[in-house]
């Protein structure tokens, strides 16, 4: 009983048998554990875009403007065919959001089967 009391409460010092017997199971739990026990730990799956969300990601900025990419879900471009309207479509989108913009490039983002799902656009703003 006084060594088992002894194990709950961890009295013994560093290096002793029974203190190396401790950490042994300790290790021993947590390294063969998972195998038996199913913790139901999966990784999270990738959430796609919804149709009227938009992803924005920092390139880079300096003290006089700052440059985002937009990504723009194909949706929400509402069928621009063309260069021109598609990039009127994405200053729609993006000026609501960031304000005064400029357009710099943009390109097609496709899913696995090559149809267009998204753009990236390329956005820069002038800092005031």
């Amino acid at each position: 009983m006084s060594l088992i009391k002894r194990y709950i409460f961890w009295t013994y010092q560093r290096g002793s048998f029974h203190y190396d017997v401790m950490v042994t199971l300790i290790l021993l739990f947590l390294f063969v554990s998972p195998r038996f026990i199913d913790f139901k730990a999966k990784p999270v799956p990738e959430v796609p875009l919804r149709a009227s969300e938009v992803l924005v990601k920092e390139q880079g900025s300096t003290a006089t403007e700052a440059r985002f990419v937009y990504e723009i879900p194909v949706g929400e471009l509402h069928g621009a065919a063309g260069d021109a309207a598609i990039r009127s479509a994405i200053l729609n989108v993006v000026e609501p959001i960031a304000g005064s913009v400029t357009l710099e490039s943009y390109t097609a983002v496709s899913d696995s089967k090559g149809h267009v799902t998204a753009y990236d656009a390329a956005i820069r703003r002038e800092n005031p």
